[in-house]
This record gives C-alpha cells, sequence and structure tokens, in this order.
C-alpha cells in the first residue's frame, strides 16, 4: 500500500507546491492553492494511518518502533503542521499569509521525512547487498559443486 500511495502523495505535493508558489506569486488560483493543501493533507494522514497499520504487523507496535523511530517522530512534525494548516483554514483563524507559511513550512518537513525514508531504504538495500550476492555465490557453488565432483 505504501508503495502505492507514496508516489502519489509526491505527486499531489509537487502539483500543491506549484500552485501554491504560483498563488504567491501572481495571486491567481487561490482556491487551487488552497483546496490542493487540503488534498495533500488527506493523502498524508492516509499514508500515515497505513504505514502504522504496517509497523504494527511487521514490528508489533504503531509508531516509534526503534527502526523508524526518527522518521516517525519527523513524521509527527510534518503531520502536525498540516493539521495547523486544515485548523487555521477551516477555523478562519490564520489569514492568507499564515496559511500558506504553514503549508510551505508543512512541505518543507515533508520533503525531509521523504529523504529520511529513502536514505533508510537506500541503506537497507546497500546492507542487504552483499548478503544477497553471498547466497548467490553459495547457489552457484551448489550447483557447480557436483558438476566439477562428476568431471574430476
Amino acid at each position: 500500500m505504501q508503495g502505492i500511495l507514496a508516489p502519489i502523495q509526491f505527486v499531489v505535493f509537487g502539483i500543491s507546491l506549484y500552485f501554491v508558489l504560483d498563488y504567491l506569486r501572481t495571486g491567481q488560483n487561490y482556491d487551487i492553492a488552497i483546496w490542493s493543501v487540503v488534498a495533500k493533507t488527506l493523502i498524508l494522514y492516509t499514508i500515515m494511518i497505513t504505514g502504522a497499520i504496517w509497523e504494527k504487523v511487521v514490528f508489533g507496535q504503531y509508531l516509534f518502533h526503534e527502526s523508524f523511530f526518527w522518521e516517525d517522530v519527523f513524521s509527527m512534525l510534518v503531520i502536525v503542521l498540516h493539521t495547523l494548516y486544515l485548523f487555521g483554514l477551516f477555523t478562519g483563524i490564520a489569514d492568507d499569509g499564515v496559511l500558506f507559511a504553514t503549508a510551505l513550512a508543512a512541505y518543507v518537513a515533508y520533503v525531509i521525512n521523504a529523504a529520511q525514508f529513502i536514505w533508510k531504504l537506500r541503506q537497507a538495500r546497500l546492507s542487504s547487498q552483499p548478503a544477497i550476492e553471498a547466497v548467490h555465490a553459495a547457489d552457484s557453488d551448489a550447483v557447480a559443486g557436483p558438476a566439477m565432483a562428476q568431471a574430476a
């Protein structure tokens, strides 16, 4: 599920970032900019819930397992910033400057958090590569072993 939601969230983020920056630059497309952040936030909530369920299934706890502790901590900051945006929008407590500043802060935090996860996945892939190569080498030796024995 995360493999589907993460790219979708990134695409929505990119589109939303474009509209937010375009609005800040030109003053146009206010509604699209505002609601694009809402859409990004809803996808964020979805990916956070499904990620917590995955973490529970794999590690036995919903969040903050040592394997993803710092990623989860930073994810909470991302969620808080997005939620503050929604709160400011729907209560009317924040003016446009505060709303868009909050959205941009949330987006910066999101990019950092996404980079954390990508880094973690890359490190896991790199650390498993020697193990994979060893398995393939062992398999090759096992196949070549009997053939070599018969040739001798």
